[in-house]
């Protein structure tokens, strides 16, 4: 962002500069070339006129001369002729000018009188008429000024480089403003996004800085800081909730089932069996309470990813699971490629916990788990099938709910919990049916580097 502002104003002070130099270099370019121009027919006309009275007085040129002198010292070359073309006075070497001037202008001039501008590639040519109407033949003449525009140049050349000059420093100003500025908006902008990086990755006591930026930035981190701490109270106040509710729920429990087993070893036979039936519900009702538990420890820790070893994991689970395997006659197996993943740590173990336990409890006597692991780069998939009784599509469907069990007697938090964990990383789970029968559950992880 900081780097698409910088760019727009320095595009805007060059569009800007554009429209403002360009127009001015080329008015003022305009109107020095104009002066010089005006200066030089001046100039000529000047000459015209003294050179009027020297020709028509064959003896004296003196004030002519004077003339021609001065335009020599100020850099011109003059030539003067009469009506009939011959040259009658000059200045420069040798008397004539080089380049000469064109006769076409000449002849031109003596014809019809008047002034006559020639420009030339370093040089510039005024032939002026010494009569204002067309005389007698032996009457008048024409004056040939040839004025170099070497200066003219250089007064361009330094014009043009004020402006370049001035140009490049409003550029620089420009861009050390550009730079100000999107340091000023984008700074605070950047540590926001920290932030809420931060307060995503589960650190709820981050905030940011609201005394930096524009006042609409200042107003978005109070904002922001606002949402985290009545985030963090509500988090910090479910953990408590949670916290209590597992106490005050475990102990009555605890001192039930302990009163229960006191009555069942003086009851007789009919009186022990239901009082067996009142432990099993009693133990059901404390699975339930550990799975609440589960879920909203799932739901509320959010542990820093971290690479975690997807097939080293898988590998390691399975083999932990292997002997309740072996025990219910289910073969268990691992098919893992090398793949990393990121994810929390220790939340990978409890997903493949959730589904190894409860593939094992679907499947029957003889079955078989596969967990497979597979990577392209971009994310790691891992898959649970098995060919037990599987799931029907609306089972399926509200199988990542909680309490949505299709197991008699189960829970239902399982797969609640491994839903929460893979999606609070950016992962996702599905189900779906394994060829030949059974439940396949396919995970997609957020890939890492090792």
């Amino acid at each position: 962002m900081a780097r698409r502002i910088a760019i727009a104003m320095l595009a805007l002070v060059g569009a800007l500069l554009v429209a403002a130099v360009l127009p001015l270099g080329l008015l003022a370019t305009s109107r020095e070339q104009q002066t010089f121009s005006a200066d030089a027919v001046l100039s000529a006309r000047t000459l015209a006129a003294v050179a009027e009275e020297g020709l028509s007085d064959r003896r004296d040129h003196r004030l002519l001369e004077a003339s021609i002198n001065r335009a020599r010292k100020q850099a011109d070359y003059v030539q003067v002729y009469n009506a009939a073309g011959r040259l009658v006075a000059a200045s420069g070497p040798g008397g004539r000018l080089d380049p000469p001037a064109p006769r076409s202008a000449l002849d031109n001039v003596l014809l019809h009188g008047g002034v006559t501008e020639v420009n030339g590639d370093d040089r510039m040519w005024v032939v002026a008429s010494t009569r204002t109407v067309t005389g007698s033949a032996d009457s008048g003449g024409v004056v040939v000024l040839s004025r170099s525009s070497s200066e003219l140049d250089e007064r361009l050349r330094i014009l043009w480089g004020w402006l370049l000059a001035v140009a490049a420093a409003v550029v620089i100003a420009g861009a050390a403003a550009a730079i100000a500025f999107t340091r000023w908006v984008a700074r605070p902008l950047s540590a926001l996004d920290v932030a809420a990086a931060r307060l995503g990755s589960g650190a709820l006591s981050t905030r940011a800085s609201a005394s930096e930026g524009p006042p609409e930035v200042r107003r978005l981190a109070g904002s922001f800081n606002a949402m985290a701490g009545r985030l963090e109270a509500l988090v910090h106040g479910h953990r408590a909730t949670m916290a209590d509710v597992s106490h005050q729920l475990r102990t009555p429990l605890a001192a039930l089932r302990l009163r229960l087993d006191l009555l069942a070893q003086d009851a007789d036979q009919d009186t022990a069996a239901d009082l067996a039936g009142a432990q099993e519900e009693i133990a059901r009702l404390s699975r339930l309470v550990d799975g609440l538990l589960a879920v909203a420890r799932a739901e509320n820790v959010l542990a820093e990813p971290v690479p975690v070893a997807v097939d080293a994991v898988a590998r390691d689970r399975v083999a932990a699971w292997r002997p309740v395997a072996q025990e219910r006659g289910v073969r268990l197996a691992a098919n893992a490629v090398p793949a990393w993943a990121a994810m929390g740590e220790g939340q990978l173990e409890q997903v493949l916990d959730n589904l190894l336990a409860n593939a094992l409890d679907a499947v029957p006597a003889g079955g078989h788990v596969l967990v497979s692991v597979s990577g392209d780069g971009h994310g790691v998939g891992v898959t649970v099938a098995d060919n037990g009784p599987g799931m029907s599509s609306e089972q399926q469907q509200v199988a990542f709910r909680r309490f949505a069990s299709s197991t008699p007697g189960g829970a239902g938090l399982g797969l609640a919990i491994v839903h929460r964990l893979v999606t609070a990383n950016g992962g996702s789970a599905a189900l779906s049916d394994t060829p030949g029968g059974g439940l396949t559950v396919v995970l997609e992880l957020p890939a890492a580097s090792p």
